[in-house]
């Protein structure tokens, strides 16, 4: 079955990075477009970073662009996402999700993504 696993979460300062990744498996990778979610209690969880199967278009939330990177190993079958000059408000559980359409990845799909990760916490002190 499919299985996306993140991992790279945990405790950073403000003005930090951190990089998530998250490998895939059950799936044809290269086919899939993929993307970066996070969520925080009592918020939908929503699309931070979007990337094509082959990764010629990258769609990015507002208030990660410029600070935020998407890319994928397609021979290694990962996800990643560099995360620079952290802020608080980045403090979220990031999931991973993957499906064959790339609108479903996007921000206010009436329909989500097909596969998701368990998440891994990210927390920021300020």
């Amino acid at each position: 079955q499919v299985q996306l696993v993140e991992s790279g979460g945990g405790w950073v300062q403000a003005g930090g990075s951190l990089t998530l990744s998250c490998a895939a498996s059950g799936l044809t990778f290269r086919d899939y477009h993929f993307a970066w979610f996070r969520q925080t209690p009592g918020k939908e969880r929503e699309s931070i970073a979007a990337i094509t199967n082959r990764g010629g278009i990258t769609d990015y939330k507002d208030s990660v662009k410029g600070r935020f990177t998407i890319s994928r190993d397609n021979l290694g079958n990962t996800l990643y996402l560099q995360m620079n000059n952290l802020k608080p408000e980045d403090a979220a559980v990031y999931y991973c999700a993957a499906d064959l359409t790339f609108a479903k990845l996007l921000r206010g799909a009436p329909q989500g993504p097909a596969y998701w990760g368990q998440g891994t916490r990210v927390t920021v002190s300020g």
